[in-house]
């Protein structure tokens, strides 16, 4: 491998402690792969702070795009961390207003300079060879994009899902696309591209719910080579403090998402289409668990087991199975 290639990391951070922020520059700057632009966005200006060419260290630029506004204290302390580390080859900007995850990565994307360019959110980490393999995999294969598996925790540090997708059946576009309306191939901190692939397709569509969900529709189907490393170098963290994951942003989220899938569901098999109505109502019961509705939890619950028993079964079972083997492994 080539370890000479610049790969820009893009972390935006929105009302997020430095606490997160700090273990998420620092789970990069720990990487085992040396060559890498970190571009940490506060984006109050475009200008660059570091000439890459004129380096004689390892490129080490993070674009943290710090989409908060000067009116939350937290912004104030994890600036100072930033400033305290001393480096100048670490970029910290500020958004004069904010702009919202979507804009906020593009606008990483933009000022990076590496020739790939993946993404970290502000209170996650990867794990030390994340960076390294995931670009020697791409590199062998070619790819214009890849991403891998992921571990989620909650905030007390307990398994709580894992993410793989070992059961693709094959990697052609069109069944990507089947795959990825069922099941969904996200997960943006495991998303890497080349950065004139992802830049062709138009990055990131400006929206406030799945995100990472249109940016792989696009991939798909503007024909980008996609692979999938069957490995997991992410540890993503759940909290209860918001997000725009969560609250009222995610029962409205997934209801339009739905609502788009439905537009495309004349290309899909009615199983497949039965699987698609079973998980969405299986994603709102947790929504509605975690906004303390009830009854509307209950509901959804019912309306998913109606909607296809068979995947009730099969999905909730292997779920419960996947959680606990990993916990095990832990």
């Amino acid at each position: 491998m080539d370890n000479q290639i610049l790969v820009s990391v893009i972390i935006p951070t929105y009302k997020r402690s430095v606490s997160y922020v700090s273990r998420a520059v620092e789970s990069v700057l720990n990487q085992t792969y040396p060559y890498i632009e970190y571009i940490i966005l506060d984006g109050a200006s475009n200008d660059r702070t570091v000439e890459i060419a004129n380096q004689t260290y390892p490129y080490v630029e993070i674009i943290v795009v710090d989409d908060s506004t000067d009116e939350y204290e937290g912004r104030k302390e994890v600036e100072k961390y930033i400033d305290g580390l001393n480096r100048s080859n670490l970029i910290y900007c500020k958004n004069e207003k904010n702009l919202g995850g979507s804009l906020s990565r593009n606008r990483g994307i933009e000022l990076a300079k590496g020739k790939y360019i993946t993404f970290l959110d502000d209170d996650d980490e990867y794990l030390p060879e994340k960076i390294e393999k995931q670009l020697e995999f791409m590199l062998e294969n070619s790819y214009d994009m890849t991403f891998s598996d992921m571990i989620m925790y909650s905030s007390d540090n307990r398994v709580v899902d894992y993410r793989e997708y070992n059961d693709i059946p094959s990697f052609d576009n069109e069944t990507l696309l089947h795959y990825h309306l069922a099941k969904h191939l996200t997960g943006t901190p495991t998303f890497m591209y080349k950065a004139e692939k992802l830049r062709e397709i138009g990055c990131f569509e400006d929206a406030k719910m799945g995100q990472e969900f249109y940016l792989m529709l696009k991939s798909i189907q503007r024909g980008l080579s996609i692979g999938y490393l069957p490995e997991c170098y992410v540890k993503i963290y759940k909290h209860p403090d918001g997000g725009i994951s969560s609250g009222k942003n995610k029962i409205n989220g997934e209801n339009r998402l739905y609502e788009f899938k439905k537009t495309l569901f004349d290309r899909l098999s009615k199983k497949e289409i039965r699987f698609i109505r079973f998980r969405h109502y299986a994603v709102m019961v947790v929504a509605f668990k975690r906004n303390r509705m009830p009854f509307k939890m209950i509901g959804a619950g019912i309306m998913a087991l109606f909607s296809s028993p068979v995947d009730f079964i099969k999905e909730v079972g292997g779920f419960v199975m996947k959680i606990i083997s990993h916990r095990q492994k832990k």
